[in-house]
């Protein structure tokens, strides 16, 4: 019996190594597939849509701390808890307002295994459909352009996963290619983008759309952990997508160049979740933002100059905005203004951290800006520890 299930076992596993091989070996030409090739220090991979959303309901920092202050909850937790959230909720966090898939506040604090994962399964597959249609708009796109769709999250499981229903409310062929990544955390985005740009340099895809969603609301926990309490006060609900293409295609071109990784498992439990009680609990370190703008600096500088670029080169900042403490670091670590990192520290004023959806939120704001054109710099960090760099061309 065994020797037949290793069999079975090992039939099942080349098929699968071949049919992965076959889908990013480059499709014959006959196919008529696209053309785009990665090299050593670049790609053909351009950004030629970017569409963001979040829930309808905003909620200011300080209702919060009302609603707090009205549940159960107030009187079950310390009193050392109890002025923690009062000084995230009240204080100079950098986060005024978040959008949350709650239609009041007082269900922020409604947690149990069913109500949560309901709040997913009926926000998630919205938003990130709702981000989709707005990024193919931009683009200039319909549904069945798409050759694949690329979907990231982390604040709730689904099977099928997220990709199944979004192309459905997309209304995506039926042979688009689908690939779920779940359980990078807030660095996400990039990892995305760089399967996004192995799936076009194949040849196999012309058009892919990336898109990261999270239900931060769906992955709400209270006890008396301080980087737990932190974390409820932080994080937003949203969505970011991106139509990817093998050519500018006559939109203001935004070409990914080149990208680099750095992972970190000694540092992983500083910044994860775990299951406790049927539920996702944030564990967050007080020691995050050091090391998130350590490992930035790192796989920045190595990438520019695997590129050949000069930092002073860099005229956009695109930065993972991860919280007030983060966006500090970045500045000192990464000898960056105010006014770099202005479009970051606005998406986290505006929105909290939105986890792996927030760089898109970045980008979008910083290319309506009056950012320069030339060499811009985008970087997302997160569990694991891990953190990715890309470097853009943009005109």
């Amino acid at each position: 019996m065994f020797d037949g299930y290793s069999m079975d076992l090992r039939w099942i596993t080349g098929v699968f190594a071949l049919s992965l091989q076959s889908l990013l070996q480059p499709a014959p030409a006959a196919f008529g597939a696209g053309t785009g090739r990665q090299t050593a220090l670049g790609s053909n991979m351009f950004i030629t849509g970017l569409g963001t959303a979040v829930p309808p309901q905003c909620y200011a920092q300080q209702a919060g701390w009302e609603a707090f202050l009205q549940s159960t909850l107030y009187h079950q937790l310390q009193p050392r808890s109890r002025a923690i959230i009062k000084k995230v909720l009240n204080g100079s966090s950098g986060i005024a307002t978040r959008h949350l898939a709650l239609d009041n506040l007082a269900q922020a604090f409604d947690l149990t295994p069913d109500v949560l994962h309901a709040r997913f399964t009926r926000n998630a597959p919205l938003l990130a459909a709702q981000a989709g249609e707005r990024a193919l708009a931009n683009a200039g796109h319909q549904p069945h352009d798409i050759d694949a769709l690329v979907i990231s999250t982390c604040t709730g499981y689904l099977c099928p996963g997220l990709t199944s229903y979004v192309a459905e409310r997309l209304g995506c062929r039926p042979d688009v290619l689908t690939f779920d990544l779940v359980g990078q955390g807030c660095v996400a985005a990039l990892p995305n983008l760089s399967a996004s740009e192995a799936l076009l340099a194949s040849g196999r895809c012309q058009r892919v759309l990336s898109i990261c969603v999270e239900v931060c609301s769906a992955a709400l926990y209270f006890d008396d952990d301080p980087g737990v309490l932190i974390s409820a006060c932080l994080f937003g609900d949203g969505a970011g997508a991106a139509v990817l293409a093998n050519s500018p295609e006559g939109k203001r071109s935004v070409k990914w160049n080149t990208s680099g990784s750095l992972l970190q498992p000694k540092n992983r439990d500083a910044l994860r979740f775990e299951q406790k009680a049927g539920m996702l609990r944030n564990i967050l370190a007080p020691q995050v933002p050091a090391l998130a703008a350590e490992h930035a600096a790192t796989v920045l500088d190595q990438v520019l100059a695997r590129a050949s670029v000069r930092r002073e080169q860099v005229t956009g900042w695109v930065m993972h905005p991860g919280g007030r403490d983060v966006l500090l670091a970045m500045r000192e670590r990464l000898d960056l203004t105010e006014h770099d990192l202005r479009w970051s520290a606005a998406v986290l004023r505006e929105f909290g951290n939105l986890s792996s959806a927030s760089v898109y939120f970045v980008l979008q704001a910083t290319l309506g800006d009056s950012t320069p054109g030339g060499y811009w710099w985008m970087s997302s960090f997160g569990a694991g520890f891990s953190c990715h760099g890309a470097l853009l061309e943009v005109e």
